[in-house]
């Protein structure tokens, strides 16, 4: 087991949106990260953070006050939770480039996803990012930059141009670009270290990464959110890594979205095999070069205890074979309803739609298209149908609900729109088509 005592575990703890989040942190989201064993969040803010004056477009319509801001650094102090502000600056630019005002700093003009290297512009907006951010923050050590997944770099048409010109390459534009923001905070911000996600270096020669000179100025976060993560291959990247004259190293298992975009529970299994895997690389790598790692609160007791399969066991259990999910953790109302909807929603409207021989027989897209079913089969399933509208209306209300306490109005419509209304709709459609419809039979025509 790989102590917590130098495991210095650290919480990746994605922008939040929810509403007086400072209250909900306070009563319930930090004390129990702290219990659990965490130590700090590393903090992407994206459009939720205030920016102002001329980096005001950024922000989001219900971001943060800079006093909600204040409230959360100071609460998440209060309960020995270290923050480590995450500010996106070369991949992963949407939320900044999607805006008229920025838009001509992209790499390639058709995508919002990379600024553009080679315009001063773009180095100034980064920085003037970093400042205002920089400014809510006190006594910070460490500063996370991004620049994972800079897709489409080099082919935007000063890159092109810029590498025909001999001994230019992709990744020496990369490597230019970060050390250019790295170096703006460890000048201006000398107690603060960068942080740099590793992916758009590990295929790097070790003699380009370290002529660099990029390791005297950042700490890589090295991420992997796969079940089967290849121990002995990390342990030879971060060999390479030190070979180029990198020090110190975090790692990162998955938040959420490393098991599908559109993915309604968190497959729980999934992450802990992830984290039993990172235990056996902190395990064999020298003692003192690892500084923690970003992982989901659910694994915290796993990686402190080295208890991973147990937790693995008891909590698919719990998950997924019980429904009726009880618990006095934030959101377990939530977690219980989209449960159930994730399980059973579209499966029990299938089964009366599409499975029930006197829909499919005689109610079937011929029969309500002309509005006419016997007067007999009607009795055979209406009362399901409507008993199952009436379930599903009644537990999709609760869920609003439960949601609004915690999600902006915005972030409960779309989940209810894209996880509940295509089932509820089909079964809405129905009950409206019986009621239209002809089950009267006269024996004079």
């Amino acid at each position: 087991v790989f102590h917590p005592s130098s495991f210095h575990c650290k919480v990746k703890y994605m922008h939040c949106v929810v509403p007086n989040s400072y209250v909900l942190c306070n009563q319930q989201i930090f004390p129990l990260l702290h219990v659990l064993g965490a130590n700090g969040i590393l903090l992407e803010y994206e459009d939720m953070y205030p920016y102002d004056g001329e980096l005001k477009p950024l922000r989001a319509n219900d971001a943060y006050s800079p006093s909600e801001v204040k409230e959360i650094l100071k609460l998440a102090k209060s309960h020995d939770l270290e923050v480590i502000p995450l500010i996106q600056t070369f991949g992963h630019m949407e939320f900044v480039l999607k805006h008229k005002e920025f838009c001509h700093l992209r790499e390639v003009a058709m995508f919002p996803n990379t600024v553009n290297p080679h315009k001063e512009d773009s180095l100034k907006l980064v920085i003037a990012m970093i400042e205002q951010v920089m400014a809510l923050h006190d006594d910070l050590r460490w500063f996370h930059i991004g620049c994972d997944e800079v897709y489409y770099l080099g082919e935007g048409e000063e890159s092109k141009e810029w590498l025909q010109q001999e001994e230019n390459t992709i990744e020496k534009l990369c490597l230019a670009h970060m050390k250019a923001v790295a170096s703006h905070i460890v000048s201006t911000h000398p107690t603060v270290k960068p942080i740099v996600w590793d992916d758009m270096l590990r295929r790097m020669s070790k003699e380009t990464l370290r002529d660099s000179g990029l390791a005297q100025l950042i700490e890589l976060m090295i991420w992997d959110y796969s079940p089967d993560l290849d121990v002995e291959s990390k342990g030879f990247l971060i060999e390479k890594y030190q070979k180029c004259n990198f020090s110190k190293f975090w790692f990162a298992s998955a938040f959420k979205g490393a098991t599908g975009v559109n993915q309604c529970l968190t497959l729980i299994g999934h992450h802990l095999k992830n984290h039993k895997q990172w235990l056996k690389v902190a395990e064999s790598c020298p003692a003192g070069i690892i500084r923690g790692i970003t992982l989901t609160a659910i694994c915290l007791q796993a990686l402190k205890n080295g208890t991973v399969w147990f937790f693995l066991q008891s909590l698919t259990q719990i998950l997924f074979l019980n429904s009726d999910i009880t618990g006095t953790f934030p959101g377990n109302e939530i977690l219980s309803l989209v449960s159930q909807i994730a399980f059973h929603l579209k499966s029990s409207v299938d089964e009366l739609l599409e499975n029930n021989r006197y829909v499919t027989g005689w109610f079937s897209p011929y029969h309500r298209k002309r509005k006419k079913i016997h007067p007999i089969m009607i009795h055979h399933f209406q009362p399901d149908a409507i008993r199952l509208l009436t379930k599903w209306t009644v537990l999709t209300e609760e869920l609003q609900t439960a949601m609004k306490k915690i999600f902006y109005t915005t972030a409960v419509e779309e989940w209810i729109e894209e996880n509940v209304q295509p089932s509820l709709q089909r079964l809405q459609g129905t009950v409206d088509d019986l009621n239209c419809a002809d089950f009267t039979w006269d024996c004079n025509v």
